[in-house]
């Protein structure tokens, strides 16, 4: 059981709604996280804009393959249950590249960068080095894209806060981020 309640879906409050209906409308459900969120329509409304935003900027890979080595770092299973489904079912990852992934590396040259990167912002809390940052622009990516690989991490870092400060109820197929990749 949640340690912070996760009300159900016509239990957020009002401001929120049109917000969980726009979840519902891209989902098909609105998983726990969002609703939990949603007790903070102000929350809501932020990581929601944020989300959107990264959206249109790297692609779906590597948002989750960032996502699935940041729960892995900061050892939220919550969020790695999610973000494996969503690997596996949107982003059509591999099971041996969400393994890859959960070691901060993929298979994919340019994509590891990226996720080696991820995996240094979040186990240094932000000190890269210049070795860092010339690995992944090496790897292809410019300064723009760097600033938003570091903004997925970010959102990922709030995700897997609030599920592990509130011990939410993971509603996907369970993955223990201490169980072997």
């Amino acid at each position: 059981m949640s340690r912070i309640p996760v009300p159900a879906r016509e239990a957020a409050p009002a401001a929120s709604q049109p917000l969980l209906d726009a979840v519902e409308k891209q989902l098909g459900v609105v998983p726990n996280l969002f609703r939990l969120v949603a007790l903070s329509p102000a929350a809501l409304q932020g990581f929601l804009g944020l989300n959107g935003a990264l959206h249109k900027a790297l692609d779906v890979k590597t948002r989750e393959r960032i996502a699935i080595a940041v729960a892995q770092v900061n050892g939220c299973d919550y969020c790695l249950s999610a973000h494996t489904y969503l690997g596996l079912h949107l982003a059509k990852i591999d099971d041996a590249e969400i393994a890859l992934n959960r070691h901060g590396a993929s298979s994919d040259p340019k994509a590891n960068a990226a996720v080696a990167f991820a995996r240094k912002i979040v186990e240094s809390r932000g000190r890269a080095t210049e070795a860092d940052l010339q690995a992944v622009r090496a790897a292809g990516y410019k300064d723009a894209q760097i600033i938003e690989i570091i903004a997925v991490v970010a959102e990922n870092i709030f995700t897997n806060m609030v599920n592990i400060v509130a011990d939410t109820e993971i509603d996907f197929p369970v993955i223990r981020t201490h169980e072997a990749a």
